[in-house]
């Protein structure tokens, strides 16, 4: 008998490979050639054998000028934080990508909102290829939608599911999940590199051309990126990561792609028994709740999207051994050590022979150099043994020289301040506003010496 073929695809890129390589020869990835079998060309499933076409319908060429740009409407799902993510709904013919840990809620977030646009007169569908309709339904009935009507189909072929949204037109279809439809098409597993690829492009096409918006939920892998091509990320129109730790109640979403909103949003959700709800002020989980002010905590106040949060920042300062330790949560390690060094050449404040620690409470995950300067000062603090008085925020980014760099968005971020009941805020003379803001009392530094001077006093 003849043997099957076989090639070794990259679950990075997709590329494909005849023999297996340690590096893919495409993207230059390690570990990542999969050996699957190789696709016959027959007539009936060769997936070039129609005519390829475009995932959007095509249209005639016109100068961009002439083009008129027509407003997009858009379908709020009822949840204030899951909208402010998407940039204020649903937008018909859009593709939706949301990836995150097992368990985290993902299918329960999506269940709530179909619900929510269904009672709002929209026609829904939601497809399952994990579970089975009655394990949806007792979902539903422990979340408190026993009486939903939301239409539920268990299928994982596509040709079915395209079927099925063309006979009953829905305006929203939900895919739970992506890695579950397969394609007669094709003949390689479910799950698969080429399975995602072809199904989503299909998916996608199917979106464009009769205006549904369509929602993937994708699994994402131990190192917590989504699952399955990169190119599936590029065909959609927004991604959103579900992130939050298991242990606790709080979950945030974040958008790390979206063609119709704000890059980098981020939304904040609370796990209760009737499924999850969104905090009207998320300020509140990053702050904690301290009696009295203690040494190495310093607040800061963050930019997440449009959003300003106020985060706690704590550091500890312990005597370390020959070789201190540097370790942070939340925040970037490789910063740490320059802060430090920083740190000790402009301000004189050594910590040399300590072992340092810095978190961010509330497990919430901190890019923007602006927290630069309240990790100094939870640092000087935590050395000093030597508390701040309550009602202080900082923020500003600290540059190699020693100077004190100002933050985007400034004033939002002292109103945010202000309105919970700060009362000093220690900002990048930069960012001083021409104009009082009641309450607040303003310490503009231009350097990280000036900082420090006024974290002894």
């Amino acid at each position: 008998m003849a043997k099957d073929k076989t090639q070794y695809v990259c679950s990075e890129c997709g590329g494909i490979s005849p023999q297996w390589l340690g590096k893919c020869p495409h993207c230059n990835a390690w570990n990542t050639l999969e050996e699957t079998a190789s696709q016959a060309a027959t007539a009936s499933k060769h997936r070039y054998a129609q005519p390829a076409s475009s995932l959007a319908p095509a249209s005639q060429v016109q100068p961009l000028n002439r083009i008129q740009a027509a407003s997009i409407d858009r379908h709020p799902t009822g949840h204030e934080e899951l909208d402010r993510v998407l940039g204020g709904g649903m937008v018909p013919g859009g593709v939706v990508l949301i990836g995150g840990d097992p368990g985290i809620g993902k299918s329960t977030l999506l269940l709530q909102a179909l619900d929510g646009l269904q009672r709002a007169g929209l026609r829904t569908l939601y497809v399952t290829g994990e579970e089975s309709a009655s394990q949806v339904s007792l979902r539903a009935q422990r979340l408190g939608l026993g009486q939903s009507e939301v239409p539920v189909m268990a299928e994982t072929q596509l040709e079915v599911i395209q079927a099925t949204v063309h006979s009953q037109q829905p305006q929203l279809v939900v895919i739970d999940s992506i890695q579950t439809v397969f394609s007669d098409q094709l003949s390689s597993a479910p799950g698969s590199v080429a399975q995602v690829r072809e199904c989503a492009a299909m998916l996608t096409r199917m979106a464009k051309r009769d205006n549904v918006t369509v929602v993937l939920v994708g699994h994402v892998t131990k190192e917590g990126a989504l699952a399955g091509p990169r190119v599936l990320e590029h065909m959609v129109d927004t991604v959103l990561y579900f992130e939050g730790d298991t242990h606790s109640s709080h979950r945030l979403i974040r958008a790390i792609k979206n063609r119709f909103g704000a890059v980098n949003e981020i939304g904040v959700f609370a796990m209760t028994e009737k499924g999850l709800k969104g905090v009207s002020n998320p300020s509140a989980i990053f702050l904690s709740q301290h009696a009295e002010p203690v040494p190495g905590s310093c607040v800061l106040v963050t930019l997440e999207g449009t959003r300003p949060l106020l985060v706690e920042i704590q550091a500890l300062l312990d005597m370390g051994g020959p070789s201190p330790r540097r370790l942070s949560v939340g925040l970037e390690r490789d910063r740490l050590a320059m802060l430090l060094a920083v740190l000790h050449r402009h301000a004189g404040v050594a910590c040399m022979d300590q072992d340092v620690f810095v978190n961010a409470v509330g497990g919430v995950r901190i890019s923007e150099p602006a927290a630069d300067l309240a990790v100094l000062l939870a640092i000087h603090s935590s050395l000093r043994n030597k508390p701040f008085a309550r009602g202080v925020v900082a923020f500003g980014e600290v540059g190699l020289a020693g100077e004190v760099r100002p933050a985007p968005r400034g004033q939002e971020r002292l109103k945010e301040a202000a309105k919970l009941g700060f009362s000093t805020a220690l900002v990048p003379a930069a960012n001083a506003p021409k104009k009082p803001i009641e309450g607040l009392r303003i310490v503009p530094v231009s350097r990280v010496e000036d900082a420090m001077a006024w974290a002894r006093e």
